[in-house]
């Protein structure tokens, strides 16, 4: 749940903003501007809205590929496996009615798999939107805009058995297996690391590296290695050993020529968690290459085939409620109200109501939950230790241009500039937003701590200027080139956690210390960090906590049933 912030949507001067969650001190803004504002004083003349797609007839030409054979993969199976503990618990004699707050993809998640065990979940989602961190908008063109540029890669076992689940698997567009890097010192050229489809893992992955030639010499990728050795040697317990290290301090460790920073780990961090190499945790680079190498088709993209709440979202609100589960928005969680022994009494929502059940789970960002922390929690480690996870800002930038782009790919591409992250023609690679005649880019800002107070207009001049040495031929900073019809641009001051050195121990598990409260989201424990696999996986863990205490809280609910009816002496 991407809570806490304030969308606003500016249309030729006029303004109109909807509230969101209003806990954060930050605020959120998505913006709208057509083609009457001013870049670089320049004022556009193509006035109001720009012109409708036919909506009928849909014909995409975009090549997607088949779908990577993931069903045999250890990790697949596994996610499998945890799947089918809930199929296959004891149906309980009288289900637990669990309250679980935020319908990001972990609060989704903890809902449908309580819903698939026998369980009645009621989720509430203070916004008017599903998804959380993949909410969307649509605007008044019919035209879509999100939180973020989302991947799907075939490393996410658990989002790929979510797929299978729901049965919307071709829902996914999977692209060719390779990475593709803008070459800053080439404007407007790319560089490719093409995995073969024929060779098995890692060796796929060491021919894609070795086969390119452009970014780093045979001198640099040998050191490379030779730094990653410990880690190929070492294991799990050697990558975690690495989370008190920063990327830079580890290839200052390990030997590692500046010039696989510069090449190969900025563009991976700001992907991975929009930071730069100088702050994220080594743990997360060794954690995605393990993933990416030791599985064939680990680094396999694809991406989801419309907007994020009607393509993803909805068929898990519709699974949820054909087993009996709740779900509603606009029910903004105010206060956690407690009982006198410091269990949770009930979620005080801010109209005034008050909802109940037998369990209760958080599934709200860190940043959001920390603000709902009740006093008398405070003090108790496990809740304390989250002060050190703090979420990071991030923008997201759609840009509608009045011509068909040329230089570009049917796949994300990693713009490797000083401010962007990765971007992709949204009009090629994604079926609902597919335009035979007009590009959309949507491309991720980062880092973004020192833009995000910035107003639109300096943001979209700095983005036209990374976007004119990446598309020399086809854009200019001036528009004298390819013109902007309309943009709009997504503001999350706190978006996944910063994935920082020494931020490991401060993850809590999903079942807390208190009796009948649980936490989900990408930032409790589990194996996947800050990202929607991660999100996925704290919903099932949470299910899964919720389902082996059901003993437990039966009887506890029972008890308090059995207090309330007690009658009281005259």
């Amino acid at each position: 749940m991407d809570t806490g912030c304030l969308s606003s949507m500016n249309i030729t001067g006029a303004s109109q903003a909807r509230p969101f969650a209003g806990q954060l001190p930050q605020r959120c803004f998505a913006t709208t501007h057509h083609s009457s504002f001013s870049v670089r004083n320049l004022v556009l003349r193509n006035k109001g809205r720009r012109p409708h797609r036919r909506h009928a007839a849909l014909q995409v030409v975009c090549k997607d590929f088949p779908r990577p054979p993931l069903e045999s993969t250890i990790n697949y199976l596994e996610a499998g496996q945890l799947s089918s503990f809930f199929r296959n618990s004891e149906r309980p004699s009288k289900p637990l009615q669990v309250v679980i707050a935020g319908a990001g993809l972990a609060g989704l998640s903890t809902a449908k798999y309580l819903a698939d065990a026998g369980h009645k979940p009621i989720l509430l989602e203070a916004r008017d939107v599903l998804g959380g961190k993949v909410a969307a908008w649509k605007d008044e063109d019919g035209d879509w805009y999100e939180t973020g540029l989302h991947i799907f890669f075939g490393a996410y076992p658990n989002i790929q058995n979510l797929f299978g689940e729901l049965g919307i698997e071709d829902r996914l567009q999977w692209k060719e297996h390779s990475m593709i890097f803008a070459m800053p010192n080439k404007p407007g050229e790319f560089s490719r690391f093409d995995f073969p489809e024929t060779l098995p893992a890692p060796v796929n992955g060491i021919w894609a590296i070795l086969r390119n030639n452009e970014m780093l010499t045979w001198p640099e990728k040998v050191k490379f290695a030779i730094g990653l050795l410990p880690a190929m040697v070492g294991g799990q317990p050697y990558v975690e050993a690495q989370d008190g290290l920063t990327v830079s301090e580890w290839m200052k460790k390990q030997g590692v020529p500046d010039r696989v920073n510069d090449e190969v780990f900025i563009a991976m961090s700001k992907a991975l968690n929009f930071i730069n190499p100088d702050e994220l945790s080594m743990q997360c680079i060794l954690i995605a290459l393990n993933r990416f190498l030791q599985e064939k088709h680990g680094s396999k993209m694809a991406f989801l085939d419309g907007n994020p709440p009607e393509r993803l979202c909805m068929p898990i609100v519709d699974h949820i409620r054909s087993r009996g589960g709740e779900v509603r928005l606009n029910s903004r969680i105010k206060k956690i109200e407690l009982n006198p022994d410091g269990t949770v009494k009930h979620f005080a929502l801010s109209d005034g109501t008050q909802i109940t059940g037998d369990a209760y789970v958080c599934a709200a960002p860190v940043d959001i939950f920390k603000l709902l922390v009740p006093q008398e929690w405070s003090e108790i480690t496990y809740f304390k230790k989250l002060e050190k996870l703090v979420g990071v800002p991030v923008i997201n930038v759609h840009i509608w241009f009045d011509r068909k782009l040329k230089n570009t790919y049917d796949h994300l591409l990693f713009s490797r500039s000083s401010l962007l992250s990765v971007y992709a023609d949204m009009s090629v690679t994604c079926k609902e937003y597919y335009d035979p005649n007009r590009s959309m880019l949507e491309l991720v800002f980062a880092p973004a701590d020192e833009w995000i107070g910035r107003s639109d207009t300096e943001i979209i001049d700095a983005t036209m200027e990374e976007l004119a040495k990446l598309f020399p031929d086809e854009i200019a900073t001036d528009q004298s080139k390819a013109k902007i019809l309309k943009y709009h641009i997504v503001k999350t001051p706190r978006s996944v956690y910063k994935t920082v050195p020494n931020c490991e121990p401060c993850r809590p598990l999903q079942r807390s210390p208190i009796e009948g409260f649980y936490l989900a989201g990408d930032y409790t424990k589990q194996k996947y960090l800050a990202s929607m696999e991660g999100a996925v996986l704290s919903g099932k863990l949470c299910a899964q906590s919720i389902v082996q205490d059901y003993s437990k809280l039966a009887l506890r609910s029972q008890k308090n049933l059995q207090s309330e009816e007690v009658p009281v002496p005259s």
